[in-house]
């Protein structure tokens, strides 16, 4: 498998520093769609801030990419769903250390989650 990154900067808004346009897969064996994972413990509370919640949501996501053999390098998009407009910055920084250097497409939404207390959903789809 193969990964390309499609940044053009001519005709188009240029991307930011923690985002890629898109990303051209080249002959994947699999694909793993990951539902929208909240900042839930393993009993199903939630955590009782952003911070928190965000940390669990990443822990929650490399758990499941485990469970597909695969890591937070075979990410290839994701989408946040933001309960309040606020969040964007800190689901930023949490994306950025979750993914080191690796930029993918992504897209923020603000949304109202089914849970008063579920502050962010991530869904992700990754590669191998």
């Amino acid at each position: 498998m193969k990964l390309v990154s499609h940044n053009p900067t001519a005709g188009i808004y240029p991307a930011t520093p923690d985002y890629v346009h898109a990303i051209e897969v080249q002959e994947p064996k699999r694909i793993l769609f990951v539902a929208g994972t909240m900042g839930l413990d393993e009993h199903g509370v939630a955590g009782t801030t952003l911070d928190e919640q965000l940390e669990l949501i990443w822990s929650n996501i490399r758990t499941i990419l485990a469970s597909a053999d695969m890591t937070i390098e075979n990410i290839v998009r994701l989408t946040s769903y933001l309960r309040d407009p606020s969040y964007a910055e800190a689901n930023g920084a949490a994306r950025t250390r979750a993914l080191g250097d690796r930029r993918i497409p992504t897209t923020a939404i603000v949304a109202q989650t089914l849970m008063t207390d579920w502050l962010v959903e991530i869904e992700v789809i990754a590669v191998a």
